[in-house]
């Protein structure tokens, strides 16, 4: 227990800020502030109409996301499931419901174990080399015209082809998925039949590769939807729904997890000097400054869809069974009950311990791969562009809606152009042409 005199507040709720108006998309802190103070364990009707609890303190989200009485399956709550009102939009008649983020152990630990050793620090440093070529070919692209949309022109591109070679999707397929995942991308602010349609586009084309992969399989094939065809042709028990839900999640949550990243961070640098200014001067800075970005303005506002299996009780309040539970990482890592000054951007912030990648046994997979092409992205971008702005004034950027995600829809800047001649990496580094873009 705690002396926290405000962990069980028995006092009346005085009216907040509104949630998921406008103003609140484009800054939810002041709402989620405010939650944590007075509401700390909150029931409320979510835009699609579901009515979710929302947890906003750091020690309550911790403890609901290691909480396995809290289970990932929306099949507890069958009528949202059934409408498509959780999870990703056209997963369930797609087929590609049986992943990671909509299963609990024993069939999520046989599957996570499947595809874990892809995403070690040590796979994901291997992985090095083609990252940085990818980030100097975007860069190579729009450094010599003064001015960029860093999220069409860089923060998206990125790592839909870097998530399209680890899965090991052909360099001629890769602008298809472009395309279908700038629908899926959009799909806060877009009709819920484009997501659906993106997703059946993926899991037909993905059923197909693997289809394709089997039977050409080499020794030497080593992506990771070869793995997964090896895992199942060993008696691993992998149904080809479940490799075809596997790499379409691993895609999903890979790219847009990172797209965010790289564009809340960079725009986080833009609106300060004084951080920015060091990185530049000091690039051993990167991998704090890039954790401390997390943490602020993190690409996962909620973590994904929780179940109550039981009644539970979460931060002094009665959780019935069978209720949908929505941990909100990014009030919980502003908690001053648990970060100094958390509303203060402090790349030297000692014991960081944010929780942007979740926490327990559904901890981020991919996690090693963010944030290397988050350090990667953004150092590289601040080195070769150094005086690098905003185009307009930032309050009238604008945000993805969506409930899970956070992210911008543009981010428009301007620099001086640069003059080098790309080096030789630079220069042979293959991707996909960057231009094709479905934003």
């Amino acid at each position: 227990m705690t002396d926290d005199p405000t962990r069980c507040p028995a006092h009346a709720v005085p009216a907040g800020p509104e949630l998921f108006s406008r103003e609140f998309i484009a800054d939810p802190y002041p709402a989620y502030a405010h939650l944590r103070e007075y509401a700390p364990v909150h029931r409320t009707t979510l835009p699609s109409g579901v009515e979710a609890w929302l947890v906003t303190r750091y020690a309550d989200a911790k403890q609901a996301l290691a909480d396995q009485r809290l289970s990932k399956d929306p099949r507890h709550s069958e009528a949202a499931w059934k409408q498509g009102k959780v999870g990703v939009p056209g997963e369930q008649r797609s087929g590609v419901g049986a992943h990671l983020l909509n299963l609990d152990p024993p069939d999520h630990t046989r599957l996570r174990r499947l595809v874990s050793k892809a995403f070690t620090p040590r796979r994901a440093e291997e992985f090095r080399p083609r990252i940085q070529a990818l980030t100097d070919r975007l860069l190579d692209d729009f450094a010599r015209t003064g001015e960029a949309d860093l999220i069409h022109d860089f923060a998206f591109p990125l790592p839909i082809y870097a998530i399209c070679d680890l899965l090991g999707v052909p360099e001629e397929d890769q602008a298809d998925f472009r395309t279908w995942a700038g629908m899926m991308i959009r799909h806060g602010s877009g009709p819920r039949g484009g997501v659906a349609r993106a997703v059946r586009h993926m899991r037909t084309y993905l059923a197909e590769l693997i289809h394709r992969k089997r039977a050409t399989l080499t020794d030497a094939d080593d992506d990771l939807i070869s793995g997964l065809i090896r895992a199942s042709d060993h008696g691993e028990h992998l149904t080809e729904d479940e490799a075809a839900a596997m790499a379409f999640i691993l895609l999903f949550a890979g790219f847009e997890t990172t797209v965010n990243l790289i564009g809340n961070g960079l725009l986080t640098l833009l609106t300060h000097d004084t951080e920015r200014l060091a990185v530049q001067a000091d690039p051993t800075l990167l991998a704090p400054t890039v954790e401390e970005l997390l943490r602020y303005d993190g690409p996962v506002e909620v973590a994904t869809w929780r179940f109550s299996t039981t009644e539970l009780e979460i931060g002094c309040t009665r959780i019935p069974a069978g209720e949908p539970v929505l941990v909100v990482l990014a009030a919980a890592d502003r908690d001053p009950r648990r970060f100094a000054e958390p509303d203060l951007l402090d790349p030297a912030r000692a014991d960081n311990q944010h929780l942007a990648f979740g926490h327990g046994i559904h901890y981020c997979i991919g996690a090693p791969l963010a944030r290397l092409e988050g350090q990667i992205a953004i150092g590289t971008l601040l080195s070769r562009l150094p005086d690098v702005r905003l185009a307009l004034p930032e309050d009238e950027l604008r945000w993805r809606g969506g409930l899970i995600m956070r992210g911008l829809q543009r981010l428009p800047v301007t620099f001086t152009p640069e003059t080098r001649t790309p080096d030789a990496g630079s220069a042979t580094a293959e991707s996909p042409e960057a231009g094709s873009s479905a934003n």
